[in-house]
């Protein structure tokens, strides 16, 4: 069965056009808002495009009670279980426009969503778990490598990683303190690829973590993808290096967060939907979770955001 459109709930779609709550997303933090709202007996429809973030990762780490499985495996299991609610309905889909089609009040809005498949919903309201799109340094050999021995998050992978040669590509300022947190894992190179110097005090602080600065930029990633053998410098060098941690730029998948109106924050990789303690967005009645919604990417830290996005739904219901 596949992890995103599970036959079963794919025919208890049909007919049926306004929900107590829509989740666009079906990763970790939409399935655990989808949890949550299913148990509260709301009637939901789970809307999923199929490119969840972390397809390109070959285990989940960190997830308590699932360490070592794979992305697909724990979404796989947790639709399943969501669709024995007898409340939920799940659609694949991709989202292509949201409006507030009307504004009975403002606590109990209802808010309208069409699909590219022409189907139509109108929910009181929406939580949004789209994740993000990342996107990586232009450097040959880096792309087919994402997710396997080119990672972004230590506490997610660098125990697999342990004891190799270690590099950071910098990509932004705060590439400095993930290149700080690594020699933990193994002996760390930074590569500041001549654009993110760090400052005198920051230089010292590495070396005396046993860091290597290296300023002539990598060029391309050697070996055959996913093994990395080494990296090859501007300068002409070639360092030996085994895995990669660079941290990618990031945007929203789709602009339904903009098309609904909602604010952004700016973080150090991109922005990030703006929340209140609730997962409320700006917008009344539209909440959001997951890598979409804050600065700290992390699959826990997703689920449990998505928790409180379903409580917050399901309270904005009762307290309208």
């Amino acid at each position: 069965m596949s992890p995103n459109v599970p036959s079963a709930a794919q025919s208890t779609t049909a007919g049926k056009k306004q929900y107590d709550v829509v989740v666009i997303g079906a990763g970790f933090a939409g399935l655990s808002a989808a949890m949550q709202l299913a148990r509260a007996r709301c009637d939901i429809c789970v809307i999923d495009a199929g490119e969840p973030r972390n397809r390109f990762a070959t285990t989940a780490h960190g997830v308590l009670g699932h360490d070592g499985k794979t992305p697909a495996e724990i979404r796989t299991t947790a639709i399943d279980q969501l669709c024995r609610y007898e409340t939920v309905d799940f659609r694949r889909g991709l989202v292509t426009d949201a409006m507030a089609c009307t504004l009975r009040d403002a606590s109990d809005p209802l808010f309208g969503l069409k699909l590219a498949d022409g189907g139509a919903l109108e929910a009181r309201r929406i939580i949004l778990a789209t994740g993000v799109r990342d996107s990586l340094p232009d450097i040959p050999g880096l792309a087919e490598r994402w997710g396997k021995t080119v990672l972004h998050c230590p506490y997610c992978h660098g125990y697999e990683v342990r004891d190799s040669q270690i590099g950071v590509i910098a990509t932004m300022p705060a590439s400095s303190h993930q290149a700080m947190m690594l020699p933990d894992w193994g002996p760390t190179t930074y590569f500041s690829q001549s654009e993110h110097m760090p400052d005198d005090d920051m230089v010292l602080a590495m070396r005396d973590r046993g860091i290597t600065i290296e300023h002539s930029p990598i060029v391309e990633i050697l070996g055959k993808a996913p093994v990395i053998d080494g990296v090859r410098l501007a300068d002409g060098r070639t360092l030996h290096i085994q895995t990669i941690f660079a941290g990618p730029t990031v945007s929203m998948p789709n602009p339904v967060a903009e098309m609904l109106g909602c604010r952004f924050d700016e973080g150090p990789q991109g922005p990030f939907i703006a929340v209140d303690p609730s997962q409320e967005t700006s917008v009344p009645g539209v909440f959001a979770a997951g890598d979409a919604a804050t600065a700290r990417h992390n699959a826990t830290l997703a689920s449990a955001a998505g928790v409180m996005a379903g409580f917050g739904a399901h309270q904005s219901l009762v307290f309208r």
